[in-house]
């Protein structure tokens, strides 16, 4: 790993023993893209614009002739209104309401390591030799604005994250209207976009397509990040598989707003950008003041998307998740919500949990309902003290009773929302986000808070707090259930997100032990900022078997499987009315985070068993599935009505292989089924007793030792060394 200037060639070339990346100085001023790819040994060439008249494109003021323009050079950090007409990555605006911006090459320093974000998540090393950094200060000497752009290349991983900060060092206020926080450019357009839109219930939905020239932008203007958009996009070789080709991906380490585009311009060139959201977004900059961007990581594989996925699971496991659970196996969980809903006692809940507690199940969890007058989702949000009606005895007591079963106590939460049936907003109205004289916008009942106030963050704090202190409490979900509207100013919506990572860093410092599940409606905020703060995330609120297959199919094309909550709930399945085996629910389940979500008293005897059975055989396993390297291998996407993926230990001694069947066919062929990430000089005994080496498995293959009929059905094999060949 190392990080190189040239002075020879004017280029910067990060690199490692996998990916290399150059940045070149044109006319000793102008920061341009000069590679991103397969390792270089050497970089040689030094900034090659081709000069030539592209005729009707501006000239910077300080060529004498028509061959050099910003609006066609691949640049690294482009700006606004000086000759290129493409998206640019940031602007700002002085007094006069000026806004023509070009930031140029003024020095860098090259260190050790990777410095802290200051109040943002982001990724992280423990010991500096495990990153170098480069920083290369660009100005504007007219305005006195400064930016420093930061690249971070991984030791170990074929990742650079970047970053920006701005700094105005002028003697005016300064107003910053755009500040993305990266931008590549790639000299064609011969590449199919990868994105993972979706909405609520059928998050992340694997879409690919090929460039066309334009502007292709995915945002999200609802306050936070959604269902509807990933800040993420891919950019793949049109060949390119799960297992082979060339695959960029950019990931945006925030949960506000966001922006990503993809342009191909008039000659076939590619930019790429991501970061905060310019709608709803300003900043003012007095002198000295400074303005961080939140964090983009960029992954680049020649192994398909497989490679790409893998390198984003191993970062934000290493380098992303933090504290007690980062590494810890997670427990198999219970959840009353859909086998209750609202409508519990303290009876019921003890009486679930013991139900549990047979079976195997390490972890109960009461969800929404405990609080205030919560009798349904009209009230009490914000009221976050016991509702003595439905425990009378209280969280403690509750709490100290499950305990005592065996078993661990987890409770929800949804900090972040207030309800106008409340105690705390009959006192506070002002403190939901609205627009003053303007009626306001309802959903779901519910308004939300607005943690860019102090007061409003110690309020909430000091609630929880006093849950927390007074209660056992292992783990805590915590729900975000609507989008912002009425918002109030360009700053509201970021100061918000800071407010908010203030809130959690003070609760998951002062609570350590405690493990912290995200969730927004499901995976309506599913990003890898999340995960700095809570390493797992409820991954979806649709529990169906079948669509379960593709949401968390598309899930890990960026996210580890220790983040992705996955449970087996009652059929007919609640939102989709579907009925499939608990055979493949339980399979489907625990290729993530195992959990039910159903009412166990109900069970029969022989459903119990097979309950029983999973949990054991999770729990034998989980180690792999929750940290090995996982392999996508048969799509739901490409209509096959088949999905399979394997588990696979970092030293390929084991393996879980699991295949999925969803619609049946009669006197169909019989697939011959080909696994991926072994070694191929081990042999390997199947947990249906063959013997076979990882060559076979993998190049010609296996069919599965019994034929699956019928709808909605399962299979597991799993895999151990038996010796080297």
């Amino acid at each position: 790993m190392s990080i190189i200037f040239s002075e020879e060639t004017k280029t910067f070339h990060l690199s490692n023993q996998l990916v290399s990346y150059v940045i070149a100085i044109e006319e000793d001023r102008y920061l341009a893209h000069h590679y991103w790819g397969k390792r270089l040994n050497k970089v040689m060439s030094g900034a090659d614009y081709p000069r030539r008249d592209f005729s009707h494109f501006a000239n910077p003021h300080h060529v004498d002739h028509r061959e050099f323009s910003l609006g066609t050079l691949l640049q690294e950090f482009p700006g606004a209104d000086v000759g290129d007409h493409r998206e640019y990555a940031y602007k700002y605006t002085d007094e006069k309401g000026h806004h023509a911006n070009q930031l140029v090459y003024k020095s860098h320093e090259i260190f050790k390591g990777k410095k802290e974000l200051e109040g943002l998540p982001h990724t992280y090393v423990t010991d500096e030799a495990q990153a170098e950094t480069l920083e290369i200060l660009v100005e504007d000497s007219i305005t006195g604005m400064e930016a420093t752009l930061s690249y971070t290349i991984f030791e170990k991983q074929p990742v650079i994250t970047r970053s920006v900060k701005f700094k105005n060092q002028g003697k005016e206020t300064l107003h910053l209207n755009r500040a993305l926080s990266m931008s590549v450019d790639f000299w064609n357009a011969n590449y199919d976009l990868l994105q993972l839109p979706g909405a609520w219930s059928r998050e992340r939905e694997v879409v690919r397509s090929p460039l066309v020239r334009g502007i292709h932008k995915l945002d999200s203007k609802r306050g936070t990040t959604s269902h509807t958009y990933q800040p993420f996009i891919g950019l793949l070789d049109p060949n390119t598989t799960e297992q082979a080709g060339d695959a960029y991906g950019f990931q945006f380490v925030y949960s506000g707003e966001f922006v990503g585009h993809v342009e191909v311009d008039s000659f076939s060139q590619t930019r790429i950008q991501l970061g905060i959201n310019p709608e709803h977004f300003e900043w003012t900059l007095k002198p000295e003041d400074t303005f961080q961007t939140p964090e983009a990581v960029m992954v680049y594989s020649d192994e398909g998307l497989n490679g790409m996925s893998q390198a984003y699971h191993k970062l934000y496991q290493n380098h992303l998740i933090r504290g007690e659970h980062q590494h810890k196996e997670r427990p198999v969980l219970i959840n009353n919500w859909e086998g209750t809903y609202f409508d519990f006692t303290e009876d019921k809940i003890l009486e679930m949990a013991e139900t549990a507690s047979e079976l195997g199940i390490e972890l109960f969890v009461l969800d929404d309902g405990w609080f205030g007058k919560r009798d349904d989702d009209t009230t009490s949000l914000g009221d976050w003290f016991i509702d003595r009606a439905k425990l009378p005895n209280g969280l403690k007591k509750l709490s100290e009773a499950i305990h005592d079963k065996g078993m661990q106590f987890g409770l929800w939460f949804e900090p972040e929302m207030i309800s106008e049936e409340s105690e705390l907003y009959k006192k506070h109205p002002d403190w939901a986000i609205h627009t003053p004289n303007r009626p306001l916008s309802r959903g779901r009942h519910q308004l939300v808070i607005d943690f860019s106030r102090k007061e409003v963050r110690e309020n909430i704090l000091a609630q929880m707090k006093k849950i927390l202190d007074e209660v056992p409490i292992d783990y805590i979900k915590w729900d975000y259930n609507r989008n912002m509207t009425e918002l109030t100013s360009g700053e509201m919506t970021h100061r918000y997100m800071l407010g908010l990572y203030e809130v959690m860093e003070e609760l998951v410092t002062s609570y350590p032990n405690i493990l912290f599940e995200s969730c927004s409606g499901g995976g309506g905020r599913y990003d890898p900022s999340m995960l700095y703060y809570m390493p797992q995330t409820w991954t979806s609120d649709n529990t169906d078997a079948a669509q379960r297959l593709e949401i968390q199919y598309g899930t890990t094309m960026t996210m580890p499987v220790s983040s992705m909550g996955a449970h087996v709930s009652a059929v007919p399945n609640h939102q989709v009315n579907r009925i499939t085996s608990l055979k493949m629910r339980g399979d489907v389940a625990m290729s993530g985070n195992l959990g039910y979500e159903l009412d166990t008293t109900k069970l029969t005897n022989d459903e119990k068993e097979t309950v029983k059975a999973q949990v054991e055989f999770y729990k034998k396993h989980r180690k792999l599935i929750q940290f090995g390297d996982f392999y996508r291998i048969l799509s739901p996407y490409e209509g096959t009505n088949q999905t399979s993926w394997i588990f696979v230990s970092e030293d390929q001694s084991e393996a879980l292989y699991s295949f999925f069947q969803i619609m049946d066919h009669a006197n169909k062929p019989r697939p011959r089924l080909k696994l991926t990430g072994l070694d191929p000089n081990k042999v390997y005994q199947l947990s249906d007793g063959r013997v076979l080496g990882g060559d076979e498995l993998m190049y010609r293959g296996i069919f599965l030792e019994t034929d699956l009929v019928g709808d909605y059905q399962s299979d597991q094999i799993y895999l151990k060394e038996l010796s080297e060949s």
